[in-house]
Formats: C-alpha cells, structure tokens, sequence
C-alpha cells in the first residue's frame, strides 16, 4: 500500500509562514471548521459554550470560536482540531442542529502585526472592498477579494484571519503576500 502524507492547502508539509515588515502571514493548517445550521422552527444553541453571534459577530470560547454565516447559520472554529472528526463532536453536542464538515473545503490565513492595527488596518484598505474601521474586533463578514468570495474575521486589534476556498489557497496567498509586500515597499518609500 502506498504511503500517504499529509500535506497543508499549499502543497507542503508544514504551513507556511511568511513576514513583511510589520505583518506576518501564517497559514493555519490546524483550524477545523463545522457549519452548524438551526433546522426549521429550533432553538438556537450554545455549542460548547458559546453563545453563538449574530449578523456580523465572530465569538471566541475555550478551543472554539464562532462567526455568523447567515440567517441560522453558523461556522464553528476548532484550533487545533483538523485532524480530528470534529464535526462529529460538534454533532453530538448539538443534536437538534444540522452540522457539516468543512475542514477540508477551507484554507484560512492568519494575519498578525507587531506593531499594533495599523498595518492590519492599511492591509485590509487594499484587499477587500468594506471599511476597515467597521471590521473592529470580534467582527467577521463575507466579502470578495479580488475574485474570491473569503471570511474575514478581525480576531483582535492586530490579529485578522482570511478563510477562502481551499481550491483558491494558493491565489489567495499570492493575492495576501502581494498586498502585504506593497504595502512594505511603499512605507519604506515614504521613510526615504
């Protein structure tokens, strides 16, 4: 039988982690994903304790952290846990719900800055078409960047999270290692 690797959205076996100035970008090869949806006329629930957000909101618990995905509808966050059938655990904690997998549908890129927002903030100006100053902490929205539809989760003042299609994972990089590159270079133009 042949021998099977893992291997992360990009093709390697560890996740990549690039710097530019300031901003790091690291893909998250461990994060498993469920989305859980309330069936019709169900209650909404609080899985593993999280009392799930509404339009807009991202939550974050003991390992778990959820983000609005639409009416009724939910994606949960498990760090650490993408080798593990955690949608199955999720399922059995919330029996009342319809949950999927989607570990494997997904990349997500986390974004972090040593020197406070405002780079996170100067970063996000150039992808994607909201305002940053609305995309505060424990915020997440749908939008599209540059052909891609992507979650954007503002984690905290200098931690922001990308989640595309897995299928897109390395147009996606490029598209964020590009940004964060011009960005770099047109600082370091401006100091000279």
């Amino acid at each position: 039988m042949t021998d099977l690797k893992p291997i992360t959205a990009l093709g390697a076996a560890a996740p990549r982690s690039k710097t530019f100035g300031a901003l790091t970008i690291t893909e998250n090869a461990g994060l498993a994903l469920a989305s859980l949806a309330l069936r019709c006329g169900g209650a909404q629930p609080a899985p593993m304790g999280l009392a799930l957000p509404g339009p807009g909101g991202w939550v974050a618990g003991q390992g778990v952290a959820a983000f609005w995905a639409g009416p009724g509808l939910w994606m949960i966050e498990a760090e650490g846990r993408a080798e593990e059938d955690f949608a199955r655990d999720l399922k059995s904690r919330v029996p009342e719900c319809s949950v999927t997998e989607q570990t494997d549908g997904w990349v997500a890129y986390e974004i972090a800055s040593s020197a406070g927002a405002a780079p996170i903030l100067r970063l996000l100006e150039k992808l994607v078409n909201i305002d940053p100053a609305g995309l505060v902490p424990r915020r997440a929205t749908r939008t599209g960047l540059e052909h891609m539809s992507v979650f954007v989760i503002r984690r905290a003042e200098e931690r922001l999270a990308v989640l595309g299609m897995r299928s897109a994972a390395g147009t996606l990089w490029h598209a964020l290692e590009t940004a964060a590159a011009r960005q770099v270079a047109r600082e370091g133009a401006g100091a000279s």
